[in-house]
């Protein structure tokens, strides 16, 4: 077996990051900062959005956190929009009110959007960047290989899809509405799985010598848990994403490469 490693990837790609950040506030005097408008008190959000604190304290870039009511939603994002000093801003998903999601992510100033989920977005989101950026660190070869994604969502499956589709790749998406989708799997040389369902991706579904990525984490128990069953980590034959530390630190790492961008644009608008 071998791992896809996120987190060494994370952390070569987070000393660039610093320099950049280094070269903002000294070269240009512009201090990066990214704005969280929170409205669901959980504390797996709470956990995400920890973990985007202190990885910008560890690149000197500020991260303000709103932590409001839904009332209050609209006119936080517009506020912030207009606030020279914040460079980008992101929607922590689930919203307590979701009927609001879809209002609040177009509400984002398109140059701000740094989790891209905006229709005028100007970066890529992260967690789809992440997966391609960890597939491309370990060499794995995508150009004419079966390639299938599981789950549509805005988040991972829609956008990782359009990204390898504009590259070029064979890419074929797989929702709760596919038809025999287990057999179908079996035929595929990559498997990503971003569908939020413990457990869906087993060991009979993947052919031998596969590339296994799980980009899904639901909260069973309080803790969080990926697609992948137990039985597929046992076996020898497969490239996959370990338990803890494939997707999830580069995801971060991602969505701060956007922040950073942000700002360096910033300095030309």
């Amino acid at each position: 077996m071998k791992l896809l490693n996120g987190s060494e990837l994370a952390a070569y790609i987070q000393e660039r990051q610093a320099r950049q950040v280094r070269n903002l506030r000294q070269a240009h005097h512009v201090n990066p900062k990214l704005a969280i408008i929170q409205t669901s008190d959980d504390p797996v959000i709470d956990t995400y959005v920890r973990m985007k604190q202190r990885y910008g304290a560890d690149i000197e870039i500020e991260v303000e956190c709103h932590k409001l009511t839904s009332e209050e939603l609209f006119s936080t994002i517009a506020r912030v929009n207009e606030s020279n000093d914040v460079h980008g801003i992101i929607i922590q998903l689930p919203l307590l009110d979701e009927s609001q999601t879809d209002e609040a992510l177009q509400l984002v100033a398109p140059r701000k959007d740094v989790d891209g989920l905006g229709s005028g977005a100007h970066y890529t989101p992260a967690t789809a960047m992440a997966i391609d950026w960890l597939l491309n660190g370990y060499n794995v070869q995508l150009k004419g290989r079966k390639i299938a994604i599981v789950g549509n969502g805005r988040l991972v499956g829609a956008p990782l899809a359009k990204l390898w589709e504009k590259a070029g790749y064979s890419v074929t998406v797989f929702d709760e509405h596919s038809k025999d989708m287990t057999k179908r799997l079996k035929r595929h040389d990559v498997i990503v799985s971003a569908a939020g369902v413990p457990g869906l991706i087993t060991s009979a579904v993947i052919q031998p010598g596969a590339v296994v990525v799980d980009a899904a984490t639901s909260a069973e128990h309080g803790k969080l848990i990926g697609d992948v069953a137990d039985d597929v980590r046992t076996r020898k034959d497969l490239t996959i994403t370990p338990d803890k530390g494939g997707v999830g630190p580069l995801t971060v790492t991602a969505l701060f490469d956007n922040v950073i961008r942000a700002a360096y644009a910033s300095i030309s608008a």
